[in-house]
């Protein structure tokens, strides 16, 4: 006979019943627990670690805490560019840095998660969390610190358990020790030498962060940098960070590591090409991707697919196999940015309780990553578009065409615009570039745009945005025959 899940916990108190409850506390959490309880529904969160989730504890914050920190510090080395300026940095206290890091993270966290759920006033549980029943009669456990379980029951469930950094199978990794992009800013001292292995985002940003605070530092990468990007991406940064020192290996795979008892550095041995090298440092950096924590939440238990790397296989609404257990955020393995996560919450609140039927669209998905000059993008590559079967014309500004970049005498980079060549639509928006953040978000207005819609629209001189509309002018005219604003 067939055991319904109230059945199961008989012999313990009854469930707690809530109209929403989520796993997970960072940015997809909060979206959906915010949304329903706006909607005017019971929502208990449950979190196993700190409150906040990835961004704000261990991901956005305290990696761009200490970036912008190392450009202070890297602007007092560069500042010569300017005739008649001469500065010098000086060693960087590396626990203080920490420090006040953490003090920052800690602020925001009671700011923006702590009083937030305070203020609306959802249930919050301490523990860890798995699914128990049956597909059709899902319950949640909860198992506190000190042993004692709570039963929940809800209409709907969220899992919003995120990502954590992914090592590889690499021989005597473990043993070897290593840090990731989250165990690095812990760090109490800057490393003399640092070996990075990645050549995505994180990776880019680690290694930039570490040798501006002092560190020497190598990346060894697998193919070009920032891969899913633009080719012309890879150029300009593998450039820029040779300027400061940093050595990149492509086509290199690391296979053993090794720590030297003599003098308690790495030694790492990589295929580079068909040969082997060895490298070594005090460090070892692992930014080679993150994967979906899943494991222990019993998901097989109440009928919930997961994909080859963990992620729970949702539908474009963030439906899992169960109807009534939502995902969201890095745990679906789709784009792991916080806003998506904020978006895929909200988007499970307004489909869970109000029958939106809405679902989730990255045409106009911006991405950043945070090097300097940093990296931009919206919409789609030009491989992208090429690969959709749509006839593709696209045009590269160099930035020593943008007034802004002469001025700040710095004209690394290029701002590039891929356009459907029969409609002029714009398709997508690439640019590496001081503030190529800020370049994305104005990009995220632009797509489907058409290219003489923007060639013609104002645009404030000296700012790097005006670079976009003169990127869209030279579809038309040589940018050696523009002159400002005309």
């Amino acid at each position: 006979m067939t055991t319904t899940a109230d059945e199961r916990f008989t012999a313990g108190p009854s469930p707690q019943r809530y109209q929403l409850a989520v796993i997970g506390s960072g940015g997809a959490a909060f979206a959906a627990a915010i949304h329903a309880t706006t909607l005017g529904k019971s929502v208990v969160m449950i979190e196993r670690g700190t409150l906040g989730g990835t961004c704000v504890n261990t991901g956005c914050v305290p990696s761009k805490a200490l970036i912008a920190a190392a450009e202070a510090r890297h602007i007092a080395d560069d500042a010569s560019r300017f005739p008649g300026i001469a500065t010098a940095a000086g060693p960087v206290d590396m626990a203080a840095l920490v420090a006040g890091k953490q003090g920052l993270v800690e602020s925001l966290r009671g700011e923006k998660y702590i009083d937030v759920a305070n203020s609306y006033g959802w249930a919050v549980r301490q523990g860890d969390a798995a699914f128990v029943g049956t597909p059709d009669e899902p319950l949640l456990t909860v198992t506190a610190a000190d042993g004692s379980v709570e039963v929940i029951e809800a209409d709907h469930y969220l899992v919003a358990t995120g990502s954590r950094p992914w090592a590889p199978l690499i021989e005597g990794l473990d043993e070897a020790g290593y840090v990731t992009s989250t165990t690095a800013m812990e760090l109490d001292e800057v490393p003399t030498s640092l070996l990075v292995l990645g050549g995505g985002p994180v990776a880019l940003e680690q290694a930039q962060l570490f040798a501006r605070l002092g560190s020497s530092v190598t990346v060894l990468a697998r193919s070009r940098l920032a891969s899913k990007e633009e080719p012309e991406v890879s150029q300009v940064l593998e450039g820029a960070l040779a300027d400061e020192g940093i050595r990149v290996v492509r086509r290199a795979v690391p296979v053993r590591m090794v720590r030297e008892g003599s003098t308690g550095q790495v030694v790492v041995t990589a295929d580079v090409a068909g040969s082997e090298q060895q490298f070594r440092a005090d460090h070892v950096l692992v930014a080679l991707g993150r994967r979906a924590v899943t494991e222990g939440l019993g998901l097989n238990t109440v009928g919930v697919a997961t994909g080859e790397l963990g992620e729970v296989v949702v539908s474009d609404r963030m439906q899992s196999s169960n109807p009534r257990i939502w995902a969201a955020g890095d745990v679906t393995g789709h784009p792991e940015y916080v806003y998506v996560a904020a978006n895929h919450g909200t988007l499970v609140a307004e489909n869970a309780f109000a029958a939106a039927d809405r679902s989730v669209d990255y045409t106009r998905l911006p991405r950043v990553t945070f090097t300097s000059p940093a990296v931009g993008a919206v919409g789609m590559t030009e491989q992208e578009v090429v690969a959709a079967g749509i006839r593709c014309d696209c045009r590269v500004l160099a930035l020593h065409h943008l007034p802004r970049a002469v001025v700040n005498r710095d004209t690394r980079g290029f701002i590039k615009m891929v356009v459907n060549a029969d409609t002029n639509e714009i398709l997508g928006l690439s640019s590496v570039a001081k503030d190529a953040g800020e370049l994305a978000a104005t990009g995220v207005h632009l797509i489907g745009k058409t290219i003489a819609e923007v060639a013609d629209a104002w645009a404030p001189y000296l700012t790097m945005a005006e670079g976009i509309r003169i990127v869209a002018r030279t579809f038309t005219t040589k940018a050696e025959l523009l002159s400002c604003c005309a």
